[in-house]
């Protein structure tokens, strides 16, 4: 892990204050051993710098992220992103060990970054790619969700006022986006919604354009097709949100 500049985060701690309720956050960088036959391993990370429940909420929600798609060694006792790397690094080795003439080198990235905040919400967005062997590697996005006013993280389902409506508004929005007909099923065009019957994705989350939906590969298309992104701006989605955001 490389440390921040002294200077650097004085200045971001003045940025903070300047920003009046903005939380201030520096970046940090967790790299694996970089040696032959180590995979390759980069986090990337806000860390949040203001001392209260809040940001020890967002720093240990993301860390338990991180660890939680990097841990592949069940029996150890995992409860630090540089253990998990370590997780990461040991499982390689060992296939490796076993299939030499077979292994291809291991790779991950993950890279989160706050893209909303007002004085009640707080959104931090994860991207990540890892290659642990096959045809190809997997990329996936994840939201993370505050209240800022409760320092807590907040499930997806959390988000609404009314979730039923919304989830029937966003499949009328989703099949015009996508060139459904309304009057068919959702999987007439070559989806794949579990029985045939429209869902909200797993991961939602507040952005400067509105609210955004993100069906990561196979949950509900192929992989060749890639991530599906609907976003709904605030105007339509308010209605049905706990947090409204005034633009």
């Amino acid at each position: 892990m490389k440390n921040p500049i002294p200077f650097f985060t004085f200045l971001l701690l003045l940025l903070g204050c300047e920003n009046g309720n903005n939380l201030t956050f520096e970046p940090f960088l967790f790299e694996g051993d970089s040696c032959e036959g180590c995979p390759k391993v980069e986090v990337r990370l806000p860390n949040a710098l203001d001392e209260n429940p809040l940001a020890e909420t967002i720093n240990l929600a993301l860390h338990e992220e991180v660890i939680a798609i990097l841990s592949f060694e069940e029996s150890e006792d995992i409860n630090s992103i540089q253990k998990a790397i370590r997780s990461f690094s040991n499982s390689y080795k060992d296939l490796k060990a076993r299939f030499p003439d077979e292994s291809i080198g291991w790779e991950a990235k993950l890279i989160a970054e706050v893209i909303y905040e007002d004085a009640k919400t707080l959104t931090i967005k994860m991207d990540a790619y890892t290659f642990t062997g096959g045809a190809h590697g997997y990329s996936s996005t994840g939201f993370l969700n505050f209240d800022k006013l409760k320092a807590e993280e907040l499930e997806a389902w959390e988000l609404f006022d009314d979730k039923e409506n919304f989830t029937k508004y966003a499949e009328t929005k989703f099949r015009i986006q996508e060139k459904i007909p309304q009057d068919s099923g959702i999987n007439t065009t070559g989806f794949m919604f579990e029985g045939d019957s429209f869902h909200l994705p797993q991961n939602l989350g507040y952005t400067a354009s509105g609210l955004e939906l993100i069906y990561n590969q196979y949950e509900v298309a192929s992989y060749a097709d890639g991530p599906i992104t609907l976003t709904i701006p605030y105007a339509e989605a308010n209605k049905y949100l706990k947090r409204k955001v005034v633009q």
